[in-house]
């Protein structure tokens, strides 16, 4: 199983970015996938999960990103807008599997740079 994240890229303050993440060898469906991202010296950040229809997101990106997944929930989606300089960062994706024990996959992760 992998997960693969795309879509990152230089983009400036206000504009928009959607980034992608999608899982491979696949025999079984997530119960839950989500973005986290990270700053160099700076410990991971919860951005915004999906499990079972309903979202959640951190506050700082609330109302800005949105998160999606599609039918398979093989993959997941970031529609980030409204881009801030403090959004800069390397996004990770994960995926969760509840199956009696919970394991997490996580993607190698896509930069996210903001210009001023």
């Amino acid at each position: 199983v992998q997960l693969q994240a795309s879509g990152g890229g230089l983009v400036q303050t206000g504009g928009s970015l959607k980034i992608s993440c999608v899982g491979t060898g696949l025999t079984f469906r997530f119960n839950a996938m989500g973005w986290y991202r990270q700053v160099p010296g700076n410990q991971r950040e919860f951005v915004a999960h999906i499990w079972s229809g309903r979202t959640d997101y951190s506050d700082s990106v609330k109302d800005r990103f949105t998160i999606s997944t599609n039918n398979a929930k093989s993959a997941i989606y970031l529609q980030m807008n409204n881009l801030k300089t403090e959004d800069t960062a390397v996004y990770y994706c994960y995926g969760q599997r509840v199956y009696g024990r919970t394991a997490e996959y996580w993607g190698q992760g896509t930069q996210v740079t903001v210009s001023s």
